[in-house]
């Protein structure tokens, strides 16, 4: 199961940076195509909105770019008695998966929380081994299984 969530990481990730590169290339081309009118205000006020947008994509690109270096950081991982980066954690509850945030991801009518190490359920998981209990909110669980 863990291999085939690597993949969805991977191709979720490939989706989100090649969806942000299209749209930054039209909006470079939409500057480039942005010819100076009589209107001038009106102008450098279109020019600077497309510079706006091209700057939050950028970072958009950045933080996805950095979810790729942690999800092979999290390959390279071994297995470990304690819940960490790259832990696949069967629970009482639910199965966590500690790599990226994804969300609810189904694979073989299985149903895994594909979620970030920063994220407050993956804290209270962190550290953790096989029999420990742990709470988050309104969800209490007990660790079955680390992989």
């Amino acid at each position: 199961m863990k291999e085939e969530l690597y993949k969805k990481g991977e191709s979720y990730l490939e989706e989100k940076i090649a969806r942000i590169s299209h749209s930054i290339l039209d909006l470079e081309a939409a500057l480039t195509n942005e010819s100076k009118s009589s209107a001038g205000d009106k102008y450098e006020t279109s020019r600077e909105m497309i510079n706006i947008e091209i700057h939050k994509l950028s970072t958009q690109l950045q933080q996805f770019q950095q979810l790729q270096v942690t999800l092979e950081v999290s390959k390279r991982n071994t297995h470990s008695e304690v819940v960490k980066l790259g832990s696949l954690v069967e629970a009482s509850n639910a199965i966590y998966f500690i790599c990226i945030p994804i969300g609810e991801v189904v694979l073989d009518d299985k149903k895994a929380y594909v979620i970030g190490a920063g994220s407050p359920i993956a804290q209270a998981l962190i550290g953790k081994s096989i029999g420990d209990s742990f709470n988050f909110n309104a969800i209490s669980g007990t660790i079955v299984s680390i992989n």
